[in-house]
């Protein structure tokens, strides 16, 4: 049997060309990044380049490699994670020097975990995308369109910030340097946190606003003290390395004892059914979900939660989709639901696409301001006034969804007591339970 020969790739870029500006250093520190992944004969499967926002965000569709873009200065965070992830990937970040200050806490976490991601970053000195604004590395007294009397401070030392706080290699450089493919092939191979500061020109704006040349771009990296060359290189752990070293007597056992969830009940379902509740953020919707689902696992259930609301916490909307089934099924959106609780104008904001994709047979139950809404469903107006007892704002959610499933019984209401009767807020919970049921009975 004659033996399988491998043939090295010769290339991991596209057959597109680059989208950068005549003159831009962006496309040589790309060819040079090419040149280093051919010359460490890297598969493109186990390689993963990481991008965000800016002029260098574009780079990664430009390599026949995986590919991460994301927000601009994440990407080393989603480096991170991604490496955490799988220790065997080469992991590559491409950002700008507007991710360094977007993203300083990021970069500077990255490199004291010593991290084994390689960061490139294409350092122009300006904002180049939007307009050429000054950013953490503009050039003291360097004109741009938001500082058009000259630049007051100082540059950013991305070397000396990551160097000082933990990374294992920092090179600074241009786009210019012959031996760039050798540095970055060598950051790769370096176990930790690599970093390479190139430094290139801005032919759109910087270089036009202040007459930048090589010449003027390698004076100002004397004239601040900013030494070119290989700055740090230390041994030092690997983060995903020491991680899994530290925590190699419990990798692969579960974190917590499971809480099986006793099956006392039957089920009336022989089809999945969907349950939306709109309401206020800061109204305990999710944990009223919560015990409709828990309810349905008591009976026998399959169940599943999603969850929307804003990052505000207390204000705002807060929604919940949650599918109850006799089998399990993927996770995925309610679209269409069976049932839709409509319990404040925040929710009532958000309903708008369940409404307009109910149909005859699904149920609306909806607070009397909206009982005017329209939907082909059949709408069941609860007046909350009604109640025996005032109903929190923080139960109405239970309330109504109690009475929904008074009204279409998809498994016992006994279940829903067992389990809004268990945990600190029991008392409230079985209120809020009997409310509902009362309501519609």
């Amino acid at each position: 049997m004659s033996a399988i020969t491998i043939t090295p790739i010769s290339t991991f870029r596209t057959d597109d060309p680059y989208p950068f500006c005549p003159g831009c250093g962006h496309g040589p520190i790309l060819d040079r990044l090419n040149e280093a992944m051919i010359k460490l004969d890297l598969d493109p499967a186990k390689v993963v380049i990481v991008s965000d926002i800016g002029c260098s965000g574009l780079s990664d569709q430009y390599f026949i490699t995986s590919a991460f873009h994301g927000l601009h200065g994440r990407s080393t965070t989603y480096a991170t994670g991604i490496k955490l992830a799988n220790p065997d990937l080469e992991v590559v970040v491409i950002m700008g020097d507007g991710g360094t200050g977007i993203g300083g806490t990021h970069l500077i976490s990255a490199a004291r975990r010593n991290i084994g991601i390689t960061v490139i970053v294409m350092n122009n000195l300006n904002f180049g995308m939007t307009g050429g604004q000054h950013s953490t590395t503009t050039p003291e007294g360097g004109i741009t369109p938001t500082t058009p009397f000259g630049n007051l401070e100082h540059p950013l030392d991305i070397c000396a910030t990551v160097g000082v706080n933990g990374a294992a290699y920092a090179y600074r450089g241009s786009s210019f340097d012959s031996d760039l493919a050798d540095r970055f092939a060598a950051a790769m191979e370096k176990p930790g946190f690599a970093l390479l500061d190139v430094w290139d020109l801005c032919t759109a704006y910087y270089v036009r606003s202040n007459k930048f040349t090589r010449a003027g771009m390698e004076e100002s990296m004397r004239s601040w003290g900013f030494e070119p060359g290989l700055l740090y290189d230390r041994d030092a752990v690997e983060y995903s390395v020491g991680y899994r070293a530290a925590h190699a007597a419990i990798i692969g056992t579960p974190v917590a004892d499971a809480l099986p969830v006793p099956v006392d009940y039957p089920n009336n379902l022989d089809r999945p059914m969907s349950l939306v509740v709109a309401g206020s953020a800061g109204g305990k919707v999710r944990s009223a979900s919560r015990l409709v689902a828990l309810g349905g696992m008591r009976s026998g259930l399959w169940a599943a939660q999603r969850d929307d609301y804003p990052v505000t916490v207390k204000s705002g909307h807060s929604v919940s989709e949650l599918w109850i089934a006799p089998q399990e099924m993927p996770l995925m959106a309610v679209t269409s639901p069976d049932v839709l609780a409509i319990i404040s104008s925040d929710g009532y904001g958000k309903a708008g696409p369940y409404l307009g994709a109910m149909t005859p047979d699904d149920l609306v139950l909806t607070i009397p301001e909206h009982s005017d809404l329209e939907t082909q469903a059949r709408v069941v107006v609860i007046d909350p006034t009604s109640a025996e007892n005032r109903i929190p704002k923080t139960s109405m959610g239970l309330v109504y969804l109690s009475a929904a499933l008074a009204i279409t019984d998809p498994y016992p209401l006994d279940a829903l007591r067992e389990a809004a009767g268990a945990g600190s807020f029991a008392e409230v919970n079985l209120e809020a339970v009997e409310t509902g049921i009362a309501l519609v009975g």
